[in-house]
This record gives structure tokens, sequence and C-alpha cells, in this order.
């Protein structure tokens, strides 16, 4: 089962509510992505932390609904 765009910045907002999200369908299947996340939440921690507050936001999905996800993150 695969996760909708929709679906994935919906979840990065519950977890990083300021977050401007740009997010890539990169097969064109729904299961392969490319986001770019900007927030303020990431001043001051490393690339590694910045990625795992992503993924806590992701939770369980990642890994069974939500096959692949290249990560780029920014600081506002």
């Amino acid at each position: 089962m695969a996760l909708a765009i929709e679906e994935i910045k919906k979840l990065i907002l519950a977890g990083i509510p300021d977050a401007t999200i740009e997010i890539k369908d990169l097969m064109g299947d729904n299961n392969h992505y490319a986001a770019i996340i900007t927030s303020k939440m990431f001043k001051g921690l490393s690339k590694i932390n910045q990625h795992k507050l992503v993924y806590k936001s992701i939770g369980p999905k990642m890994g069974n609904e939500l096959h692949a996800l290249t990560i780029t993150t920014k600081e506002k």
C-alpha cells in the first residue's frame, strides 16, 4: 500500500508544525519520494537529529506504507 504526498505532508506537519515541505514522486509509483523540509525546529540540530525529527513524525508508516524517502532538511 502506497502513501500519498498529501498524507506524508500531513504527518510531517503534525510533528513539525512550522515546516515548509516540498515532495517529489521520484518513480511515479507513489512509493519513492524526495522531500525538502524547512523548519525553525532544525536550528542548532545536526543533520542526523533533523532527519530523526522527520522520521519520528512519519512514525511506523516509514518502511511500511512509505517505502523510500530521501530527506533534505534546511533551517528557516
